[in-house]
């Protein structure tokens, strides 16, 4: 028996939550520090130094692949000690580019439990970065029918939640956001009254880690191992 009543609003994060995502990442991160093969800096210290680009290259071009190919390409061209040329840079390039060859890989039992979700509440689908991208993911992941709109915003802050909750008129005492990163799917929608559902993703990007906040008086937040237990839910 759910726990809470039929008609409740359900936002639902897309990469790492609906589908894989950060696992293709991180195997083109893995190539990329192995095809740079530094003998002054550790893997992990490559990696620290690609974390910093990709802060710095997230706040002038955003997210999704353009903005992760640039990354590559200025890691390298810091921490290599010959120049980059042109066949260098097509290598990285390549490790970028093959994330984008990858089949969309729905998580286990996601599509039974939004058919079954969707049949009592309202979903949503709320996720952040390049719009084309992820438009794309969605088609491809013969989802779409199972939400009422789609939400794609270049940040999830507090803000981008407040402008949702007003779009579509939500009553935060029966509204929700469900991801798996703490940074971008739990702390702001709670900072902006809306209850929340940490689903953990082993493979979490290290950018999206944080400390979970608290809930507030009159407010839930509640963790979840797998996407099929929020049918035990709602």
């Amino acid at each position: 028996m759910p726990q809470f009543p039929v008609g409740q609003t359900l936002l639902i994060d897309a990469d790492d939550t609906l589908w894989e995502n950060n696992v293709y990442f991180e195997r083109a991160i893995a190539a990329f520090i192995s095809y740079l093969n530094h003998h002054e800096y550790s893997p992990a210290e490559v990696r620290q130094t690609l974390n910093a680009v990709e802060r710095e290259t997230i706040l002038a071009h955003g997210y999704g692949l353009p903005s992760f190919t640039r990354s590559l390409v200025t890691c390298f061209e810091r921490l290599s000690p010959e120049p980059m040329n042109d066949e260098k840079r097509q290598r990285v390039i390549g490790f970028a580019r093959s994330i984008a060859e990858q089949e969309i890989e729905l998580l286990p039992q996601v599509e039974e439990t939004l058919r079954d979700l969707a049949s009592r509440h309202r979903l949503i689908l709320m996720t952040k970065g390049d719009h084309a991208e992820q438009a794309d993911k969605l088609r491809h992941s013969g989802l779409a029918s199972y939400f009422s709109a789609v939400e794609i915003v270049a940040e999830k802050d507090p803000a981008a939640y407040q402008t949702v909750i007003a779009r579509y008129e939500l009553a935060p005492h029966t509204s929700w956001m469900i991801g798996n990163s703490p940074k971008s799917d739990i702390n702001p929608a709670l900072a902006a009254g809306l209850h929340a559902v940490f689903l953990f993703h082993k493979d979490t990007w290290i950018l999206e880690h944080a400390t979970l906040a608290t809930a507030l008086e009159g407010q839930h937040l509640i963790e979840l191992d797998t996407f099929a237990k929020l049918s035990f839910i709602f």
